[in-house]
C-alpha cells in the first residue's frame, strides 16, 4: 500500500467556515485553528460538517481486496485508475502482486497472460482477467475530504487487512487531523 502525490485544499477556509454558525459578522471569522474547531471536528451528528470542506487528493496503490472495500465510501471519489480491462495483458503480474499472493498463482496468471497475448482469443482474455488475485495492486487517483477520512479511520483502524491499518496511520498524519478528528481515541496514555 502506498499513498503518493498528496494535495490538501481549503483547510484554512474550512476553519473559517466552521465559525459561521455562531457569528453575526462572518467577515470577522479567521482561518486560525481554535479549541472550538477541535471540539467540532471531534463531534458527531453533523457538527463536524465543516470537515467536508477540507479536500484531500492523492494517488493510492493497494490490492484489489482493499479497492473492493474502499468503494463503499460515497465521498471517496475515483478520479482515474489503472485498468485491468484495458491493460491486464500488458501489466507486470509478479511486480504488482503483494507479498501474500502465492508464487504458484503468479506463475499461473503469467501463463494465462502469455496464452492470451499469443491467441488474442476472448475466452483466453476472460480466463486471464478472472484469475487476477485479490493481492494484485493497482493505482488510482482519489479525491475525498476530512469527514470521509474520519469515517474511514473509525471503521478501519483496527481492520484485519494490514493495508487498512497502514492507510489509517497515513490519515493520522494529515495536517491537524489527529487532534481535530481523533482526540477521543488518543487521549493521554491511550495510543490505540
Amino acid at each position: 500500500m502506498r499513498v503518493e502525490n498528496v494535495k490538501i485544499h481549503d483547510l484554512g477556509e474550512s476553519f473559517k467556515a466552521s465559525k459561521y454558525p455562531m457569528t453575526v459578522e462572518p467577515e470577522k471569522c479567521t482561518n486560525e485553528y481554535t479549541s472550538r474547531i477541535k471540539s467540532l471536528g471531534n463531534s458527531k451528528g453533523g457538527h463536524d460538517q465543516f470537515l467536508s470542506g477540507v479536500l484531500v487528493s492523492f494517488d493510492l496503490t493497494c490490492s484489489n481486496k482493499m479497492w473492493i472495500e474502499a468503494e463503499r465510501y460515497k465521498y471517496l471519489v475515483f478520479v482515474s485508475s489503472q485498468s485491468t480491462m484495458h491493460r491486464i495483458s500488458k501489466l507486470d503480474i509478479a511486480g504488482q502482486c503483494n507479498e501474500y499472493v502465492d508464487e504458484k498463482i503468479i506463475v499461473r496468471v503469467e501463463e494465462l497472460k502469455d496464452i492470451y497475448n499469443q491467441t488474442k482469443d476472448t475466452e483466453d482474455y476472460l480466463r486471464l482477467l478472472y484469475n487476477v488475485p485479490s493481492g494484485f495492486e493497482l493505482t488510482a487517483r482519489l479525491t475525498t475530504n476530512y469527514r470521509c477520512l474520519k469515517n474511514v479511520w473509525e471503521q478501519r483502524h483496527n481492520h484485519k487487512l494490514p493495508e487498512w491499518r497502514e492507510f489509517c496511520k497515513w490519515i493520522e498524519k494529515l495536517p491537524y487531523f489527529k487532534e481535530m478528528c481523533l482526540s477521543q481515541y488518543f487521549k493521554e496514555g491511550n495510543n490505540e
